[in-house]
């Protein structure tokens, strides 16, 4: 069920407000991500996947990557070494990235073969590094400077109101 959101800094505003309501009350870390995820995923138009990276310590030498968690779309990598891939490369720079074709970004890695879009934005609370927050579009160039500052809000509302331990 999506609605018709379009790229405005109304509709965004209006989302963020829905954040902060729907998690009212619960601090949560899997309880919120999957409900925020559920919220992206069903309200903005033209997705495939959104889903949370968590920041983990690796399965081989202890060294942290991403590891998936709550998500909504296909199945996902589990694991992303940071600076590796757009959700790596977020993590490690811990900034926004904005792909119009994914296709083009070097070392790009393909969990869905339909994805060409992808806006991946870094959790970060007080200075510390948690993960990320990727979505996938099948569209190129799906994702506009009014997405951008419009989902940073809406992950910033989701900060505010999660406890990320």
């Amino acid at each position: 069920m999506h609605s018709d959101i379009s790229s405005s800094t109304g509709d965004y505003s209006l989302l963020a407000r829905q954040v902060s309501s729907i998690l009212d009350g619960e601090r949560d870390l899997t309880a919120n991500a999957s409900q925020f995820s559920a919220l992206v995923y069903s309200t903005i138009p033209d997705l495939n996947w959104a889903g949370f990276y968590l920041l983990r310590p690796g399965k081989k030498d202890g060294a942290q990557e991403l590891l998936v968690g709550p998500f909504q779309g296909k199945v996902a990598c589990a694991r992303i070494p940071l600076g590796r891939g757009v959700c790596g490369t977020s993590a490690q720079e811990r900034r926004t990235i904005v792909v119009a074709d994914v296709h083009s970004f070097a070392g790009h890695i393909a969990c869905d073969s339909a994805s060409n879009a992808e806006i991946v934005i870094p959790l970060l609370k007080d200075g510390q590094l948690y993960g990320v927050f990727d979505i996938d579009s099948p569209l190129l160039n799906r994702f506009s400077e009014e997405d951008r500052v419009g989902l940073e809000a809406m992950v910033q509302a989701f900060l505010d109101a999660t406890d990320m331990v």
